[in-house]
């Protein structure tokens, strides 16, 4: 199960990912209009495990302090990105490692270049891309710790090997799949 849920100023995608058989779940970048995102887990009756921040800039990670309050759950950040937080993480995602909650695992795929800890977590057949790849676009690359050329090489070798109806849950705006990135993203003609 996915939900996601428009928070913060900056309208970033928060995504809750639950396991039906055990309801155990992970926040995605919690960034904000946290009651919301915790009536929506009790509504759902579902318990975090996990609380996962895809890269560390503020409007992904303002949420995370009262999340972790209110849930008790652990907070994991790859290090790259770790000083950005206002409080340090429980833990870190590290390259190829598994994200287990319930029946389920996510995959964390290091890809720096929106910023030096960018990841996405992927599972067979939905990849949360974090500000790596939109709809129709690629994450800024011009904030510190930017790298043009590593998001695209990052896109090309980790995103664009999955099955092309694996579905893009992205940092902001629509879903999309892999195949339709592949094939219309104006960055990857």
């Amino acid at each position: 199960m996915v939900v996601r849920l428009m928070v913060g100023p900056l309208m970033v995608n928060c995504y809750i990912v639950g396991c039906k058989e055990t309801n155990e779940a992970v926040v995605i970048d919690p960034g904000g209009d946290v009651p919301r995102i915790v009536t929506e887990l009790v509504n759902r009756g579902l318990t975090v495990k996990y609380i996962l921040n895809t890269h560390g800039h503020w409007d992904h990670t303002a949420g995370n302090d009262e999340m972790k309050r209110i849930t008790k759950a652990p907070l994991l950040i790859h290090a790259a990105d770790a000083g950005s937080l206002n409080e340090g993480p429980d833990g870190f995602l590290e390259e190829r490692q598994e994200v287990q909650f319930g029946t389920y695992r996510l995959k964390v795929l290091h890809t720096p270049g929106h910023s030096p800890g960018g990841v996405c977590l992927h599972s067979p057949g939905v990849v949360f891309s974090g500000d790596t790849l939109f709809a129709g676009s690629i994450g800024r690359t011009d904030l510190p710790g930017g790298s043009y050329k590593d998001l695209l090489d990052g896109v090309r070798k980790r995103l664009f090997c999955m099955e092309d109806d694996t579905r893009v849950y992205p940092g902001h705006g629509p879903p999309s799949t892999i195949g339709q990135e592949k094939r219309y993203n104006p960055f990857f003609r």
